[in-house]
């Protein structure tokens, strides 16, 4: 029995799709635990470059069975568009399981995370709007739909019905809106759910026979430590546990069956979103790093939004290792930093005059400044190693630097967005 955790230690967009879709190949399973549709995976593989936001990222691979878990906020229509996306451009059909207690996003989720944001104004969290927060709010309150529920028609309105109570208040007394009717939504979620039923299944019960058939399971984990709520930059924060430790409760397997947390680092800073980021560079250099990230810049995968850069920071990467558990680090776009004659690294942070090693609590975190050190670069096209001791001395110290600071194995260092341009060390 092999169950592999893939994590990521910073803000998300650190490159878990890739090795997700890699290390797929060696998997029977690949699970999705949290989130939605609300981030992406980017994939580059012999069918093209692609985002996924919904689907796990072992859809490339005919013989992996694909399972969208219980913990996951499911959106019914976004399942369906990336699956025929897929198909158009000749992704062999893949094996797709969704867990019958996945709950749903449902539009008027999405329409209340745009007012709330329109509202909140200079105010707001930066939300994509894809409905995460309103749906996990209803998941707690108990007014969520699971997917079994979406085959008892009558059952079904009436629980609308009762969500509906509250939000129609909302939608006419704080918004301006006019009110949502059950019936309004009805007809499309039964349509919908006729679509989904050959998908449908007991996602928990299929993993435990799979845990004692001692198949290989990989966990596929949304945005990154900083994104935790618990743990996070709260309230920059998104609304479902990202961390490994929520993996076993996402996918409905026991924790002590995860052995190997790979928590996924990139060679320098970027994020989405509003809230703090210490080592933020903001001008040409932000423009040019940006320009050089990844295949095709630093876009968010979803959002399409210019994502916030900054240099690599060991303070949260140390903090966002410890709080995944992660047994080893893959560090991705290492390549990108060859255009660079010396490469700043923040080593600590300088909070209210004092230095410190310690990632604080986010009203703290506002008051930080990096401290930064900087490395000799390397100044040469890296992507053709396949091996690490073919990269440049510099590069190979750069790497050896970095897992000092981070205190954990950097096993895995990735020199361009393909699937054989990962060196393992």
């Amino acid at each position: 029995m092999s169950v592999t955790a893939i994590v990521g230690a910073n803000w998300g967009d650190e490159g878990k799709g890739k090795l997700t879709d890699v290390f797929a190949g060696n998997a029977k399973y690949v699970v999705r635990y949290q989130g939605g549709s609300n981030a992406g995976h980017t994939i580059i593989n012999q069918f093209g470059k692609f985002a996924l936001h919904i689907l796990p990222s072992g859809v490339f691979y005919s013989d992996v069975v694909n399972v969208i878990g219980p913990g996951v906020a499911f959106n019914i229509k976004d399942f369906f568009h990336e699956r025929e996306g897929l198909l158009q451009r000749g992704v062999p059909a893949p094996d797709l399981r969704v867990s019958d207690r996945a709950q749903i996003v449902l539009p008027y989720h999405k329409l209340f995370d745009g007012l709330e944001e329109e509202r909140l104004g200079e105010g707001k969290f930066g939300s994509t709007k894809a409905g995460i927060a309103p749906f996990y709010g209803d998941k707690y309150l108990k007014i969520g739909i699971q997917v079994s529920e979406l085959y008892d028609a009558e059952g079904l309105k009436r629980r609308l019905e009762a969500a509906l109570v509250s939000k129609n208040i909302l939608l006419q007394h704080l918004y301006g809106k006019p009110p949502i009717q059950a019936d309004d939504l009805l007809a499309d979620l039964l349509e919908d759910a006729e679509k989904l039923k050959p998908f449908v299944c007991n996602t928990t019960d299929l993993l435990q026979q799979a845990l004692d058939n001692k198949e290989r399971i990989l966990l596929e984990g949304q945005l990154g430590a900083l994104r935790d709520p618990d743990h996070g930059i709260y309230p920059y924060s998104t609304s479902s546990s990202t961390l490994a430790g929520f993996a076993s409760v996402g996918a409905g397997i026991p924790p002590y069956a995860i052995k190997n947390i790979v928590a996924v680092v990139k060679a320098y800073s970027s994020c989405v979103g509003t809230g703090p980021f210490v080592t933020e560079i903001e001008g040409d250099a932000a423009d040019q790093l940006r320009k050089l990230g990844g295949d095709a810049g630093e876009y968010g995968a979803t959002t399409g939004r210019p994502r916030r850069m900054g240099w690599f920071d060991a303070v949260a990467t140390k903090y966002g290792c410890a709080i995944q558990g992660a047994t080893e680090v893959a560090l991705t776009n290492l390549d990108v930093l060859g255009y660079l004659d010396e490469i700043p690294i923040c080593t600590q942070y300088e909070v209210e005059g004092q230095r410190t090693a310690q990632f604080p609590a986010t009203a703290r975190l506002k008051q930080a400044r990096p401290v930064l050190e900087k490395l000799k670069g390397w100044k040469t096209d890296i992507s053709g190693a396949r091996r690490f001791e073919e990269l440049p001395e510099q590069a190979q110290e750069y790497v050896r630097c970095l897992e000092r600071l981070i205190g954990v194995h950097i096993r895995w260092v990735s020199v361009g967005p393909k699937r054989e341009q990962l060196i393992e060390r």
